[in-house]
């Protein structure tokens, strides 16, 4: 009989595993889907020998996430990372590229690459007090209260009309604008400005590696811990109520809130389940898996060498582009993020041949196909792309959500990306992770640090796990 079980097997779930199972309880997680790895799925979706990421392509996070620094992930499966962590193209054959190297960057950014290293060489220079503010409790006093300050101070600058004072060209705005979209959320704003200036800063540090063998090889290193700590990961087993459980000390839920509503069966209390249920989730993405016969001929030179590239023109369009969605519409010249993955790991298709993922932002639960929108995008930038196209898969908003629960919408962030969305997830609390429900603990993206493969809300809720239930430590993570 096992001492906890864990339900979904996303990377919140299989850390959450991880560090339960490597405190010596018995573990066993149950997967409604016939593999493991919820946002970290690799497969074959059009022709055999073609590695598709399903969800999560490049992963920042897997050198910089506390949790994956004390697994040490880079000791159990491939990294590779691309010398060009990503970049922005612009009409005329332009890009704007952040490099490994922040001095690299600041060389090519014309008049403004000294003022784009002022902003960015404080953070760059404190880069493990900005993970630690950004992947941890919020409410707690931070380790860098320097890093803190220095981190703020630019979120309110970029998050705000003032995004543009320091600029005078366009390159430099259009580096930060592609990776603040990420947040899908419009532009400019606080939380966007945040996950842009912690993924750019990353971008300068540890780079944005690419796995070899797709996403899937974290979840396969992940798993492979958790069973030789005596856990078990059984797919295929969709749990429709708590009650289904055997009887563990304690749950821990790699779940949204309207799984873990599910899951209750009217068992919470009315505060806590009124605030599950006005949980908001964000706009959604639709996502277009290519098949190319040769590398996307990017009209700029340095893109070929990016792993991710933001597709979107300058900072004015790429902000057009999500209050478009923001209000409900698809825009016609939509952002579009590229990961380019087998540019940098051969493995991933046959001789000759490559594979691009894309997705571009849409509204909550759409249904419509963009991969003309998304096609058009990529030829306006890389001239000749429609002729290499091979095959291409679209995944609608509406789809994403199908394929996995958390995803309400489309929303794979699991959650709205504002300021009341960051600091109520689901609800405002010192432990938001443990629910009124003595044992059970919820672990998914919903929960604090929020959106990203970082293991982070799996982790925090195994830590309050161990200390309430079993009056045990956070055990050693490492090889």
């Amino acid at each position: 009989m096992p001492d906890v079980a864990v339900v979904g097997s996303g990377p919140n779930g299989l850390a959450a595993a991880v560090t339960l199972a490597r405190a010596g309880l018995k573990v066993h997680v149950y997967e409604a889907a016939p593999t493991a790895g919820g946002g970290l799925r690799t497969a074959e979706l059009m022709e055999p020998g073609h590695f598709h990421d399903v969800c999560s392509a490049v992963h920042p996070m897997a050198l910089a996430s506390p949790f994956f620094r004390q697994f040490q992930l880079s000791r159990r499966i491939r990294l590779e990372i691309p010398d060009v962590s990503y970049g922005t193209p612009l009409d005329g054959g332009r890009a704007a590229l952040a490099y490994r190297s922040l001095e690299r960057t600041v060389a090519g950014l014309g008049r403004d690459g000294p003022a784009f290293g002022r902003l960015m060489a404080p953070l760059v220079q404190r880069a493990d007090g900005v993970t630690d503010l950004t992947l941890n409790q919020l409410l707690r006093v931070p380790h860098d209260p320097v890093a803190a300050a220095l981190f703020g101070a630019r979120v309110l600058e970029q998050g705000s009309p003032l995004w543009g004072a320091r600029f005078r060209e366009e390159l430099a705005p259009a580096l930060l604008t592609g990776v603040a979209a990420h947040a899908v959320a419009q532009l400019p704003a606080p939380t966007p400005a945040g996950a842009g200036l912690m993924l750019g800063t990353l971008a300068h540090t540890v780079g944005w590696p690419v796995p070899a063998g797709g996403s899937a090889a974290i979840a396969q290193a992940l798993v492979a811990d958790i069973e030789a700590h005596g856990g078990a990961v059984e797919t295929g087993a969709r749990i429709g109520s708590l009650a289904e459980l055997p009887p563990v000390r304690a749950a821990l839920l790699d779940v949204a809130p309207p799984g873990l509503l599910r899951l209750a069966e009217g068992r919470l209390p009315e505060r806590y389940r009124r605030a599950l249920e006005s949980f908001r989730f964000g706009n959604g993405a639709c996502k277009v898996d290519f098949i190319l016969s040769g590398p996307v001929p990017w009209a700029a030179p340095g893109l070929a060498d990016a792993g991710t590239v933001h597709v979107g023109g300058t900072r004015a369009e790429m902000a057009e582009a999500e209050k478009i969605v923001a209000a409900g519409r698809h825009p016609e010249r939509p952002y579009v993020l590229v990961s380019q993955p087998s540019r940098f790991d051969a493995g991933r298709a046959p001789e000759g041949r490559h594979i691009l993922w894309s997705y571009c932002h849409v509204p909550a639960g759409s249904t419509v196909d963009m991969a003309e929108a998304v096609i058009r995008q990529l030829e306006r930038f890389a001239p000749g792309f429609r002729d290499l196209v091979v095959q291409f898969q679209v995944t609608t908003a509406a789809g994403l959500g199908l394929y996995n629960e958390n995803y309400v919408g489309g929303d794979f962030s699991a959650g709205l990306m504002d300021l009341r969305g960051i600091i109520r997830r689901p609800v405002l609390g010192p432990v938001p992770w443990r629910t009124p429900l003595r044992g059970v603990y919820l672990c998914s993206s919903s929960t604090p640090p929020g959106p990203g493969v970082t293991g982070m809300s799996g982790f925090h809720a195994a830590r309050y796990a161990l200390k309430d239930m079993f009056g045990l430590t956070v055990p050693s993570l490492g090889i």
